[in-house]
């Protein structure tokens, strides 16, 4: 348990020494909340949606925890590449132990990540209806990291180098968010994009945070809780295997 705890204070401690990151992680949030929640507020607005940005600033916010809970995954090609993860897996601990330290501390950078974006959403004019869901829409949150901070832990033991990077982000990434219904409303949409909005498991967190921020839930929290339950238990059994097969 004690290397759990250190790998997730390592994470902590790396993203607080770095404030470009902080910044970087912000920005592109930043420039859809802006671009979109204003650009196509009047459009959303005329078509009898109400305001585009209460409906686009818990996809913003779901958006900024995937890809910093992705993204500290695949963080192990930097640790391979400068040696510490070898120096990691040669420590006498179980390598799942290794594995869960790594995923909640990057869990836990993107849900800080996420309550950043929360504050910018509010600033820009965000308003949720109650401030008392505020404590279930950190669970979404914590399960959106968790569940993606796996995944990128999966991928991450797959890749030998970086090569193979902009592969998951324009192939798996990119499709994971622009699927998931951040942007637009999950009501009459072709065949083909309502299945893949089924089996995206962000699909399920965005409507989570959607449904207690502004109480417009498409499937209703517990059907998205008991969903990204599963997926989690799945992609963390899939990152605990692949861990367990990296070479040293």
């Amino acid at each position: 348990m004690s290397a759990i705890y250190i790998l997730w204070l390592r994470e902590l401690k790396r993203y607080s020494r770095s404030r470009a990151q902080i910044i970087a992680s912000l920005g592109q949030p930043l420039l859809y909340l802006l671009a979109l929640g204003f650009g196509l507020g009047p459009v959303f607005e005329k078509a009898g949606q109400g305001s585009y940005l209460q409906f686009v600033a818990p996809g913003v916010i779901g958006m900024s925890v995937l890809f910093s809970s992705i993204f500290s995954g695949i963080g192990l090609l930097w640790d391979r590449q400068f040696g510490f993860l070898k120096e990691t897996l040669v420590a006498p601990v179980p390598r799942l132990h290794i594995m869960i330290g790594r995923t909640l501390g990057g869990a836990t950078v993107a849900m800080i990540q996420g309550l950043l974006v929360i504050v910018i959403c509010i600033v820009a004019g965000f308003r949720p209806l109650h401030l008392s869901s505020l404590p279930l829409a950190v669970l979404f949150m914590a399960l959106i990291s968790i569940v993606f901070a796996a995944l990128g832990t999966t991928i991450g033991s797959r890749l030998q180098n970086m090569q193979g990077f902009q592969l998951v982000m324009n192939f798996l990434v990119m499709p994971i968010y622009f699927l998931s219904g951040a942007l637009y409303p999950l009501t009459n949409l072709p065949t083909g994009l309502v299945v893949a909005t089924r089996i995206d498991p962000l699909t399920y967190g965005i409507d989570g945070l959607r449904g207690a921020f502004i109480g417009a839930s498409h499937f209703g929290a517990r059907t998205d809780a008991a969903v990204l339950l599963a997926v989690a238990a799945v992609f963390l059994a899939l990152g605990a295997y692949s861990f367990s097969k990296i070479q040293i």
